[in-house]
C-alpha cells in the first residue's frame, strides 16, 4: 500500500513540521485555531524524497492522492478545477522544514487557460483582472517549470507598456493583457519547444514536480550549505486555493513582521500594495506602502491584521513574518513563520518576549542564532558608503577593518609603530607573520581556507580576516595587488568586511560594536543553564584580559610559540636554534626566560584565580628560521666573507632541520625529549611567574600541557621534568599554594586509543581537534582546503568541512573513547577541547553530550560559546523527554 503523501490543512498541526514542512505545518496550525486561511492541502517531504529516488514513477503513484485531495478542495470551495464557468484556481508553493525564504519556487493562479480565464472574467465581472492573472501564470510557469529566464517575459512586458504609454501594471487594460498573453505563449513555444499546457491537471502535476526539483536548485543548495541544513530534509509542496489581491481597490497584498526585524522594536513592520498580487511586493515593480498606512486605507483590515499578529506571536512565542491578502474587503492569512532578524533585533526580541510573559528564558535562549553574535561583537561597515567592491573571498573572521595595504609583516609592524592603520595583504600567512598580524587592523590572503593560519590567528585576536580571495593577484615583491583590473599599491586604502568576505576600495567608515543590555541579560541566562565551562585560547596578557571581559572561566590554550615571533624575540630564538652546543643554547635560553616569565605573569594577573593551561613549545624549530630561498638570496647579496659564512651556516642549519612531513616530524613533546633544556626553560618561566604573582596576592592555577604525546612513556618522562623544576623553583611554601596540574593535548589517534595508560601520568586531557582531525582523516588542512575539500563538500562526500564542524562519527569516536578510557582510571580526569571547534555550535553540542568539562575558543567567540553551551544543555534535557528539567536546568 502506498504511504499517505497528501494531507489537507485540516488534518495537520504545528508538530508535523518534519512531514509537512514549516509552511504546511503552520498553515495547518492556523486552520486549526480558526484563522482565515484559504483552504488547501500539503504534499509531504517524504513524497519529495521519494521523487528524487524514482522520479516519474513516484509522480504516477502520487496522482490518485493528488486528485482525491483536489476533489475535496473543490467540494469545500464549491468550484471545479479546470471548469470554464466556475473555475477553482490554486497556488503551488514550496515549504521546507527549515525556513529558506526565497530559495525555492512558487506558482500562482494555476488552473487558468484560454477557457477558464473567460469564466473567471465573467464570474468576477472584471476582464482586466482575469487576464492579468493569466499572463502572471504563464510567466511564472514558464520560468519555474520550463526554466525560461524571466528576462524574456520582462522585456515583452516593458515593450507592451511602452507601446501603450503607461508605466504601472494596473494601468494596462484587458486588451493589453490579451496581447501580452499571445506574446507570452509564443515565448514559451520558442524557448520550451512546446505550447503552454491548457489542461489544468497537467499544469498541477508539472508544477508539483518543478517545486520538488527546486529543492536542488543552485541558490537552495548554497543556502543549505551556509546554514547547515541537511539535504535529506526535502521540501513539502503546498497547494492552496487562490485569493486575489488584484481585483480592485478594495483588495491588496502585503508582508508584515510582528516586530521590527532590524531593531527589535515592538511595533508592526512591513509593506503592502493595493490591487496587487503577492510577488509585486517583493519584485519591486511598484513602490509598496508602509504597513502603518493601512490604518487609513483600510482601518478595519488593519485592526484585524494587528489582532492576528498578536495571536500568532503569542501562539508561536516568537516574532512572526506573515503574508496576507485582502480580497474584496476580507483578510486572508497565507503564511506565517518565525521571522529572520538582525543579531541586535534577535536579542532585544528574545529579552522583551520573556519580560512580556510570552515565553521563558529557556525558550528565548533556544531561539538565538549564535552565529549572529559575531556580528554584534565586531565593528561593522556603514553600508551606505560602500561603492566599489574589488573582490569577495571567504569571510574567515568577522568584523570590519580599514587601513592601508602592506605586503609584508615587517612593514606592517613598522607602519603601526608610526601610527598608521594597516591591512596585511599576503598570498598566505605563516607563523613568521604573527607580528604583522598583530599590528594589522585586518588580514587579506589570496590562498587558504576558513581554518588557515591567517583565519585561525585573526579570529583568535578578534581581527577581521578575508581568506582565499583567489580573484586577487598579490605580488609581495613589487608590493601591489591586482583586483578586478585595478592595481592597489602599498599605502593605498582598502576596507575588509569579515562578515561577507568583501574587499572594498577606499576607507569605508566603521560603526563600533556595542555590548548591549540585552546581550548581557542573555549571557546571564546562559550561564545559569550551561554545564560546560567556557575557556579562552589566549597567548598574551592582552588576549587574556579581553577573554576575561567576555566571560572566560580560564585559559584552555596558551600557545607559547606565539610569544617568540616578535622581531626582538625571534632573533634570540634563532640564536638558540643555531647553537652548536648545549652551552650556546643555554645562553640563548637564559635570554628568552625573562621574556616568557613576563608574559606568564601578565596572563596570571589577568586570570587571577582562574586556571591557565600553557602548552609547551609545539611547532618544529625550522618554522622560526627564514625560508631557504630567502637565505640563499641574502648569501648572494653578502659583502664580506664573514657575512657569507654566517648565511652559509644558517642555510646548513635550515637544511638539517628540513622535514619531509613537519606535521608528523620533530615537534611537540619530541622536541622536549631531544632538547630538554627548551622545556626546562619554559617550565622554569611558568613557575617563576607563579611565584612572583603569588607574592603579590594573585591566585595562580597553572596547568602545563605537553603537546603531541602518543605514548605514555613520553608524558611520564616530561611530567618528571615538570615536577623536578617545580621543586627547584617553588620551594616548600609556594609548592603547597601552587596547585599546578600536568596534562597532555590528545591530538594523535594512538594517544586516544591508549588513553587509560596516558591518564596514569595526566591530570587533564585537552583535545587538539585541529591536528586530531588532520591525523584521523589523513588530510593536511591547508592542502585539503586549498585543493580538494570544496569538491568533497559539493559532491556531498562529507556533510561539513571537518575543520569547522567536529567530525562526530570519526574524530568524535576517538574523543569519546579517550574520555571513557581516561576516566576509567581517573574518574575526576578533567577533559576539554581547545581547537577552533571550541567556538562552533554543533561541536559544542557534541562536547556537552560527551561529558567534557570545558571548551576553549578565541576570546571573541566566548559569548557565542556560552550561549551554544546553554542551548546544548536545554536540548539534551528535551531529547531525554524531561521538559520540566529543561526548564530548571
Amino acid at each position: 500500500m502506498t504511504e499517505k503523501w497528501v494531507y489537507s490543512f485540516a488534518e495537520g498541526n504545528a508538530n508535523m513540521k518534519p512531514l509537512l514542512g514549516g509552511k504546511g505545518a503552520n498553515l495547518a496550525e492556523m486552520t486549526r485555531v480558526g484563522l482565515p486561511v484559504p483552504q488547501g492541502f500539503t504534499i509531504t517531504t517524504e513524497a519529495c524524497r521519494a521523487f528524487f529516488k524514482s522520479g516519474k514513477r513516484m509522480m504516477q503513484e502520487l496522482k490518485p492522492q493528488l486528485l482525491h485531495a483536489l476533489e475535496r478542495l473543490e467540494a469545500a470551495k464549491g468550484q471545479k478545477f479546470g471548469d470554464g464557468s466556475n473555475p477553482l484556481l490554486v497556488s503551488v508553493r514550496s515549504g521546507s522544514v527549515t525556513s529558506m525564504p526565497g530559495m525555492m519556487d512558487t506558482i500562482l493562479n494555476l488552473g487558468l487557460n484560454d477557457n477558464t480565464v473567460a469564466g473567471l472574467a465573467k464570474l468576477t465581472r472584471n476582464e482586466r483582472f482575469a487576464y492579468d492573472c493569466y499572463r502572471r501564470l504563464i510567466q511564472m510557469f514558464g520560468n519555474v517549470v520550463f526554466g525560461i529566464e524571466a528576462i524574456h517575459f520582462e522585456q515583452l512586458l516593458l515593450r507592451l507598456k511602452h507601446s501603450l504609454g503607461v508605466k504601472q501594471d494596473q494601468e494596462v487594460a484587458a486588451e493589453g493583457w490579451r496581447q501580452l498573453i499571445d506574446d507570452y505563449k509564443l515565448c514559451v513555444k520558442r524557448h520550451a519547444g512546446r505550447d503552454f499546457p491548457q489542461d489544468a491537471h497537467e499544469q498541477l502535476e508539472l508544477a508539483v514536480e518543478a517545486v520538488f526539483k527546486s529543492w536542488n536548485n543552485q541558490r537552495a543548495q548554497i543556502y543549505r550549505k551556509i546554514n547547515r541544513i541537511p539535504d535529506s530534509q526535502g521540501t513539502a509542496v503546498n497547494v492552496q486555493s487562490m485569493v486575489f489581491g488584484n481585483m480592485g481597490d478594495d483588495c491588496g497584498t502585503g508582508v508584515v513582521f510582528t516586530r521590527n526585524p532590524s531593531t527589535g522594536e515592538n511595533a508592526l513592520f512591513g509593506e503592502y500594495l493595493v490591487n496587487a498580487q503577492g510577488e509585486d511586493v517583493v519584485a519591486g515593480v511598484r513602490t509598496p506602502q508602509p504597513i502603518d498606512r493601512l490604518k487609513s486605507d483600510m482601518p478595519d483590515i488593519y485592526d484585524q491584521l494587528a489582532r492576528v499578529c498578536k495571536q500568532l506571536e503569542h501562539h508561536y512565542k516568537d516574532m512572526q513574518d506573515i503574508e496576507f491578502t485582502v480580497e474584496r474587503g476580507k483578510l486572508y492569512v497565507l503564511q506565517t513563520r518565525n521571522g529572520k532578524r538582525t543579531a541586535q533585533a534577535a536579542l532585544k526580541i528574545a529579552v522583551d518576549l520573556v519580560a512580556e510573559g510570552v515565553t521563558d528564558k529557556y525558550e528565548a535562549l533556544q531561539k538565538i542564532e549564535v552565529s549572529h553574535l559575531d556580528q554584534l561583537l565586531h565593528r561593522g561597515l556603514d553600508e551606505s558608503k560602500v561603492t566599489e567592491v574589488l573582490a569577495v573571498g571567504l569571510p574567515a573572521s568577522p568584523g570590519a577593518a580599514i587601513g592601508v595595504a602592506v605586503f609584508d609583516a615587517d612593514t606592517a609592524a613598522e607602519w603601526k609603530k608610526a601610527g598608521k592603520r594597516v591591512i596585511l595583504v599576503r598570498p598566505e600567512t605563516t607563523p613568521e607573520d604573527i607580528h604583522g598580524v598583530l599590528a594589522a587592523e585586518g588580514v587579506l590572503t589570496s590562498r587558504g581556507g576558513m581554518t588557515s593560519h591567517a583565519a585561525v590567528v585573526a579570529r583568535g585576536m578578534g581581527k577581521p580576516c578575508v581568506c582565499g580571495c583567489e580573484s586577487i593577484r598579490i605580488d609581495p615583491q613589487n608590493k601591489h595587488m591586482l583586483a578586478d583590473g585595478i592595481t592597489i599599491a602599498e599605502g593605498d586604502w582598502i576596507t575588509l568586511d569579515g562578515v561577507t568576505g568583501r574587499v572594498i576600495r577606499g576607507a569605508i567608515p566603521l560603526q563600533e560594536a556595542k555590548v548591549t543590555d540585552e546581550l548581557v541579560r542573555m549571557l546571564q541566562w546562559a550561564d545559569e543553564v550551561r554545564t560546560l565551562r567556557v575557556y579562552a585560547n589566549a597567548d598574551n596578557p592582552e588576549d587574556a584580559r579581553t577573554a576575561r571581559a567576555f566571560g572566560a572561566e580560564g585559559i584552555g590554550l596558551c600557545r607559547t610559540e606565539h610569544m617568540f615571533f616578535a622581531p626582538s624575540r625571534l632573533a634570540v630564538m634563532q640564536k638558540m636554534i643555531m647553537a652548536d652546543s648545549p652551552e650556546e643554547r643555554k645562553k640563548a635560553l637564559d635570554q628568552l626566560l625573562p621574556m616568557q616569565q613576563a608574559d606568564f605573569e601578565g596572563i596570571f594577573e589577568a586570570m587571577d584565580g582562574l586556571p591557565v593551561t600553557i602548552r609547551l613549545l609545539d611547532p618544529p624549530l625550522h618554522e622560526f628560521l627564514p625560508q631557504l630561498d630567502e637565505l640563499q638570496h641574502k648569501l648572494q647579496q653578502a659583502d664580506s666573507d664573514a657575512e657569507r659564512q654566517q648565511w652559509k651556516h644558517m642555510i646548513r642549519k635550515v637544511q638539517s632541520l628540513h622535514e619531509f612531513n613537519p606535521m608528523l616530524g620533530h615537534r611537540g613533546c619530541r622536541l622536549g625529549i631531544v632538547y630538554p633544556e627548551i622545556y626546562d626553560m619554559q617550565i622554569e618561566a611558568i613557575f617563576k611567574a607563579a611565584v612572583a604573582c603569588m607574592d603579590r596576592g594573585i591566585a595562580v592555577l597553572p596547568e602545563i600541557m605537553i603537546p603531541l604525546v602518543g605514548d605514555a612513556s613520553e608524558l611520564k618522562m616530561l611530567r618528571e621534568l615538570v615536577d623536578q623544576v617545580a621543586d627547584q623553583v617553588l620551594g616548600a611554601d609556594h609548592r603547597r599554594d601552587c596547585k599546578y596540574k600536568v596534562g597532555t593535548m590528545i591530538e594523535v589517534p594512538r594517544a586516544a586509543l591508549t588513553a587509560d595508560r596516558i591518564a596514569a601520568h595526566a591530570d587533564f586531557f585537552s583535545f587538539g581537534t585541529n591536528d586530531l582531525t588532520q591525523m584521523t582523516f589523513g588530510y593536511s588542512r591547508d592542502d585539503a582546503e586549498g585543493k580538494f575539500l570544496s569538491h568533497y563538500l559539493d559532491k556531498k562526500l562529507l556533510p561539513h568541512n571537518p575543520f569547522q564542524v567536529l567530525d562526530a562519527e570519526g574524530v568524535g569516536q576517538l574523543i569519546e573513547l579517550a574520555v571513557q578510557k581516561g576516566r576509567s582510571l581517573k574518574p575526576a580526569l578533567k577533559t576539554g577541547i581547545c581547537g577552533e571547534h571550541g567556538g562552533d555550535k554543533d561541536s559544542i553540542a557534541f562536547c556537552h553530550q560527551t561529558g567534557l568539562d570545558y571548551v576553549s575558543c578565541s576570546p571573541f567567540r566566548i559569548p557565542t560559546a556560552r550561549i551554544a553551551a546553554a542551548q546544548a544543555a536545554i536540548m539534551q534535557k528535551r531529547q531525554a523527554g524531561k521538559p520540566e528539567e529543561a526548564a530548571a536546568v
